[in-house]
């Protein structure tokens, strides 16, 4: 067996295992150039072994561009690097703002951030995010509002009512949860209603901040919700490879990095 087919049954492994592998995490870890992974994955996806995506590759019959993961086995994933974000972006909240925290993990983990200083006016469609804010209240200056609507699997209230509250409002600044961000397909969401409730979201608002950890680029979900320069700033994590940071970066307004360590 040669080195590059150790190699390249490695990097099957390791997309099997964690469903996604990145071109540039893949040079670093064998030592070899991007080049040489980018071959790999070509002899990979002819073969039948991987699916490419943009900047790297995911196993065939992974999830699907429908498939919505609940929440729950969503939280733990990339917590470090969620967490890290929602720091980042707390210091975006001003004291008296309205802020938007649409549904998803990484909001969740700001909203519980914020529940230590709940200062301003907030407006969510999650359930989860709400039962987090509202024993913060306690006679304070906050205020927290939960739209109506269809409850989905990933945990946002969604749907015409969700959507018409929405309409009504208008909000300083959206923390918005993706299922994915790509630079051709923008951010997507697998679930119709959502992105529509999404929508609705972003013309309500202000500024618009898209959290998502380095694990979302290149995932597309079914449907679009807004094209990557439709937002003001996303807030990543340093584990993204600095060759698709900068590319990222030429495609968004603002791009802000935040430490995981």
């Amino acid at each position: 067996m040669t080195r590059a087919d150790v190699r390249r049954t490695a990097i099957v492994a390791r997309a099997r295992a964690r469903g996604t592998v990145r071109t540039a995490e893949l040079a670093g870890m064998f030592s070899v150039s991007e080049m040489t992974v980018r071959r790999d994955i070509d002899v990979l996806v002819g073969e039948g072994l991987l699916d490419r995506v943009y900047g790297g590759a995911t196993v065939p019959g992974g999830a699907t561009r429908a498939e919505e993961p609940g929440f729950d086995a969503k939280l733990l994933r990339e917590e470090r690097e969620k967490i890290a974000i929602a720091k980042e972006a707390l210091a975006m909240i001003r004291p008296g703002s309205a802020i938007g925290l649409s549904a998803g993990t990484t909001t969740w983990h700001l909203a519980s951030a914020l529940a230590e200083r709940l200062d301003c006016t907030v407006i969510t469609n999650s359930v989860h995010i709400a039962s987090v804010l509202f024993p913060a209240l306690n006679g304070g200056h906050g205020h927290v509002l939960l739209t109506g609507g269809e409850r989905t699997p990933s945990d946002a209230l969604v749907g015409p009512i969700a959507t018409g509250a929405l309409g009504r409002l208008h909000l300083d600044v959206l923390f918005l949860g993706v299922h994915g961000m790509d630079p051709d397909f923008g951010f997507t969401t697998p679930n119709l209603l959502e992105a529509e409730t999404n929508r609705a979201f972003i013309h309500a608002a202000r500024h618009v901040a898209v959290l998502a950890d380095h694990t979302k680029l290149g995932t597309v979900g079914m449907t679009t919700m807004a094209g990557l320069r439709d937002v003001d700033v996303v807030i990543t994590d340093d584990g993204m490879p600095e060759p698709e940071r900068q590319d990222l970066g030429e495609h968004v307004r603002e791009l802000r990095i935040a430490p995981a360590g």
